[in-house]
């Protein structure tokens, strides 16, 4: 099966890890991340990116996100360290030791969900999602959604606020918040979460294969507006949308070791 986030072998041989020599500091605008910019680039220089072998990323989780949309399918793998709030896809912030901590920390491998959004003017919109894909409702009204799983209908009717689409590195961000499960990195699964469901009113999800294709219509789309997300990227009055793991992009992090995705995970499903 194809895998959502991959953590690599910890005993794969020693001369197999990467050696990490031109690093490359970029920033978000918060002044706390152009600070420790300052100051990182001051002690250990800085390449341009496009000479670099790694991208340090230093802000919160929605700018690691932007980050590691940049550098997709580019090969370079981004380290984060966290100078925002939650900082769940972030490593702590440190100036010391920072060319050993990148040696020695664990590669993770995310395959994005590729979303494909038809809006109501035929047109396709195609974009890629490392949390989650989302439909949300624009109005007072409730959207009306159906729902099928590789061609085969599913929920032929849902009420509700919206639904997600969520991968294992999204399920403890959106999808957390709207009860969805967590699911460990590397778990061949996606998690397909509604928003506020009011019919079926004890519907609280779907565990579905990372494989599979799901497929959500608007009914009702111009009675119910509806628009769709893949993290960032907004399309307005959608009317169908699909949402597949696209295996053959990919982007790399690194996560220190004693605090790996694994070990946030857990902490988060006990409080």
């Amino acid at each position: 099966m194809n895998e959502v986030a991959r953590p690599t072998d910890p005993n794969e041989e020693a001369d197999a890890t990467p050696a990490y020599g031109r690093i490359s500091f970029v920033a978000s605008d918060a002044p706390d991340a152009q600070q420790a910019r300052a100051l990182l680039v001051e002690r250990y220089g800085d390449e341009p990116v496009d000479e670099a072998d790694i991208v340090v990323a230093l802000g919160g989780d929605g700018f690691m996100l932007q980050t590691l949309h940049r550098f997709r399918d580019s090969g370079i793998p981004i380290y984060g360290m966290n100078r925002g709030s939650v900082g769940f896809l972030m490593n702590s912030f440190r100036q010391d030791d920072l060319p050993a901590r990148i040696a020695a920390a664990q590669r993770v491998v995310i395959h994005p969900l590729m979303m494909e959004a038809t809006d109501v003017n035929g047109r396709l919109h195609r974009a890629p999602a490392i949390n989650e894909v989302s439909l949300i409702r624009q109005s007072y009204q409730a959207s009306k959604l159906r729902i099928a799983i590789d061609g085969k209908m599913r929920m032929e009717e849902l009420i509700c606020d919206g639904v997600l689409v969520a991968t294992p590195a999204g399920s403890t961000a959106y999808n957390l918040s709207a009860q969805g499960p967590i699911l460990p990195i590397g778990t061949p699964l996606l998690a397909v979460t509604p928003i506020s469901a009011f019919r079926p009113r004890r519907w609280r999800g779907a565990l579905v294969p990372d494989r599979a294709r799901v497929d959500i219509a608007v009914l009702e789309s111009e009675k119910r507006p509806v628009n769709a997300t893949a993290d960032h990227f907004q399309v307005l009055n959608v009317v169908a949308v699909r949402a597949k793991l696209d295996p053959n992009s990919s982007m790399t992090m690194l996560v220190d070791r004693d605090h790996s995705m694994e070990e946030r995970i857990l902490r988060e499903q006990f409080g």
